[in-house]
């Protein structure tokens, strides 16, 4: 491998031009690509095979209209004044007709039309008679709301509150509520802004009528700006620390670029350029970061040529590279078996564009150095490299190394006592999707959804949709059928009201609103007793029950990622602990990597639970409220960290092993390996923390909640595991560490990754001249 990689190293230094100008035509059929095809994203998420999805499936195949998304508006009055006045009561009535006038809005004037186009068995009158003798079942409270009257007759879809201060407005979508553009969203906010026009009436569109769109803002540069200056203390040249710039934004470039050429053909979530943005950017600029400082060191060190340094930089620490590389990929490739379409998407872009990093190190970055030739190190860099004293003095590594092996058993009780306290608030993590709830107090949606509780209840911000199906196939549904059903679903705990959507001969839809928020616990409890075939109502009506809405949704996605989730960090850890074991020559060093992690990703996730649940340091953080951590977070995170602790992990641990294999023993060999590489790591994880943290100040809250675990993550991995735990338990290992069984180190190929065969062939063709010449 290294020597095959010194080859390739070597090749591209001397004839720069023929990769310089492979990568840049590369970059140009993406570009093309692009402005042939444009750039098509996706806000949709479906989770397949669950049940919501499943009754959605079905709605759009039964009853198209009723498998739409929903909407909801609120008009508030000023303080201490009534919405119906005539001239409000008037603008309301007439920004309710626009929404209900577009084309991809449902009008309830129309709707018993589809219905019976769908083959319905009776029209919208007979159903209101069902839902009037449920409402007289005497089974619930007169609720301190009703419909919006206008001239004697209720404006369809608007509830206003008892104090007459605060209307609802709640309407459907014809399309599921992912598949939504914020065209669409925009028509209905303009429609209904025309109420504000002369009557004071403050009108808040939902959390629901906004399109999941994620970018980059000015926040993510920030980080770069921090990475540039670590890059130029690190390296001390501008030149020297242009490069991994370079190196990184263009293996981003036709990542993303080239995830976008293609979202045309592939739905290509919003977040899935983020992501790959995130990941792409960190590890670009660390792998030529650790190339870079190879090469310089072997220039200043050993008096080597830029080329020869260049050549042996590729062979070494280019392997590093490409097994640390290998480790992300992985990791990220490991969620295809969570067999959810949108997070495949993202996890497969993610890894390419992290693919295209590591080609990208090892054929641009010699092809640069090449180009820049001997200028890579100053005159004054080499002179102080020739000092004897200054290269030996390590200074605070050297130090710390000595100080942690020095107090290895205390350095590791210490560190499992810390971070076994951080990881104590992941026993009271809540996933789900974060929303209206816990935006900002200044958002529309935030005021939207706190006028929506204080004036109709909690349970208004998250309605449930409801099928039910007759169990025996021959059956009709009936209005008095509806009725019944009305009247024992009205009889549930936590529910608040139940109102009829439609029915065809083979189903009946309603509208389920609980007393409890989206997010709240009674909620889901809720929707599992509502589907469960063990509900008195439904077997005394004899019928199955499906349940859908964002609500459901959130749930069911939530319990699904849960689901997987042990089986996705079970086969991420199965195939990297194999590529560790290939890489490292040893059994302790794997499972002590991944017990390093875990310890990690433990405390990770706690720290994220009490910042954003519990809503620790949110000012600091810009946010106000806690709420739910992001559920598919969890999996995206752990995956992404899992490479990254991995990528510290060859590259510290293989320092020392290079060290042992070139003649240091014991303990020497870990504090000879520490001091070699741990001002890179440092730096290295320094520009992570760096990139990620710039995602913390974005506006969306997904965002805000990944780049913080992830920028956490690497703190802890990087500072704590890698840079204390690491030495003091290799420490405690010594030479052993290195030992494999016999039968093992038989079958295992060696794949050369600290150069130690590539070292051992040049020095041996250094020395040919010399020998040749003494035999003649």
């Amino acid at each position: 491998m290294s020597t095959l990689l010194y080859k390739l190293g070597k090749t591209a230094f001397r004839k720069p031009l023929y990769f310089i100008i492979g990568w840049v035509l590369i970059l140009g059929i993406v570009i093309s690509m692009i402005s042939i095809n444009g750039v098509h994203i996706s806000s949709e998420m479906k989770i397949e095979g669950t049940e919501s999805q499943k009754v959605l499936d079905q709605l759009a195949k039964e009853l198209p209209a009723a498998s739409g998304g929903q909407g909801s508006v609120v008009f508030k009055a000023p303080d201490n004044e009534r919405l119906d006045t005539p001239e409000r009561l008037s603008a309301i009535m007439k920004g309710v007709s626009e929404v209900y006038g577009l084309e991809q809005v449902i009008n309830p004037a129309d709707y018993a039309a589809e219905a019976s186009s769908a083959g319905a068995s009776a029209d919208m009158s007979q159903m209101s008679q069902a839902a009037g003798a449920a409402a007289q079942s005497g089974n619930t409270t007169p609720p301190p709301y009703g419909p919006l009257m206008v001239e004697g007759v209720p404006v369809p879809g608007v509830l206003i509150s008892s104090d007459g201060s605060t209307a609802l407005f709640q309407f459907q979508f014809t399309i599921e509520q992912s598949a939504i553009t914020q065209d669409i969203f925009d028509a209905v906010i303009q429609s209904v802004m025309t109420v504000e026009q002369g009557t004071n009436i403050t009108v808040l569109p939902g959390e629901t009528l906004k399109a999941v769109s994620i970018g980059v803002g000015s926040a993510e540069i920030v980080g770069l700006v921090i990475a540039i200056i670590v890059l130029l203390i690190t390296l001390g040249s501008v030149v020297a620390a242009g490069l991994p710039l370079i190196t990184a934004l263009l293996g981003v470039a036709i990542g993303v670029g080239g995830a976008f050429s293609i979202s045309k053909f592939i739905e290509m979530p919003s977040v899935t350029s983020v992501l790959a943005l995130m990941v792409g950017l960190a590890v670009g600029i660390d792998y030529a970061l650790f190339i870079v400082n190879r090469q310089r060191r072997m220039i200043i060190d050993q008096r080597l040529s830029a080329q020869e340094a260049t050549a042996r930089a590729i062979g070494t620490s280019g392997s590093a590279v490409f097994f640390a590389g290998l480790t992300v990929i992985i990791a990220l490739c490991g969620m295809l078996v969570i067999g959810l379409a949108f997070l495949s998407t993202m996890a497969l872009v993610a890894a390419a564009t992290v693919l295209i990093n590591v080609f990208v190190a090892l054929t641009l970055l010699p092809a640069l150095l090449g180009l820049v030739g001997e200028r890579i190190c100053s005159t004054k860099a080499r002179e102080k490299g020739a000092q004897p004293s200054k290269a030996a003095n390590h200074g605070i590594a050297d130090r710390w190394v000595k100080f942690v092996i020095k107090n290895r058993w205390a350095t590791i009780i210490a560190i499992v006592v810390i971070l076994g306290f951080a990881a104590t608030p992941i026993t009271k993590m809540e996933m789900g999707i974060p929303g209206a709830s816990s935006a900002n107090l200044d958002t529309t949606a935030r005021q939207s959804y706190d006028a929506i509780s204080e004036g109709f209840g909690e349970g208004f911000n998250g309605p449930l949709i409801l099928v039910a199906e007759p169990n025996n196939s021959s059956a009709q549904v009936t209005p008095e059928l509806v009725g019944s059903l009305m009247m024992g679903l009205q009889g549930q705990d936590n529910v608040a009201q139940v109102t009829p959507l439609g029915m065809t001969e083979d189903l009946a839809i309603f509208s389920l609103i609980p007393k409890t928020g989206p997010n709240d616990v009674t909620t889901k409890d809720l929707v599992n007793d509502l589907r469960s075939a063990d509900a008195s109502f439904a077997q005394q009506n004899d019928v199955k029950i499906g349940v859908t809405g964002l609500t459901a949704v959130n749930i069911d996605m939530s319990a699904k990622l849960a689901q997987v989730f042990p089986i996705y960090v079970g086969i991420i850890i199965l195939l990297s602990l194999i590529i560790l074991l290939l890489v490292f020559r040893s059994i302790i060093v794997p499972i002590k990597a991944t017990i390093g992690f875990l310890l990690s990703i433990l405390a990770t996730f706690g720290i994220t639970t009490a910042v954003f649940q519990w809503g620790w340091l949110h000012s600091l953080f810009g946010f106000d409220t806690g709420g739910p951590l992001l559920s598919f977070m969890p999996i995206i995170v752990t995956g992404i960290l899992y490479g990254l602790a991995m990528d510290y992990q060859v590259f510290l641990v293989s320092s020392m092993r290079e060290s042992y294999v070139h003649g240091h023993r014991g303990r020497e060999s870990v504090v000879h390996g520490y001091n070699q590489v741990s001002r890179v790591v440092v730096a290295a994880a320094v520009i992570m923390v760096s990139v990620f943290a710039g995602f913390i100040f974005t506006d969306d809250v997904m965002i805000k909640q990944i780049g913080f675990t992830l920028a956490v993550g690497i703190l802890i991995d990087a500072f704590i595991i890698r840079m204390g735990l690491v030495p003091a338990t290799m420490a405690i290992f010594g030479d052993k560490a290195w030992t494999l069984p016999k039968w093992l180190d038989r079958i295992l190929p060696n794949l050369d990754v600290e150069g130690e065969k590539l070292i051992a062939t040049l020095n041996a063709s250094d020395q040919t001249p010399s020998h040749s010449g003494s035999k003649k």
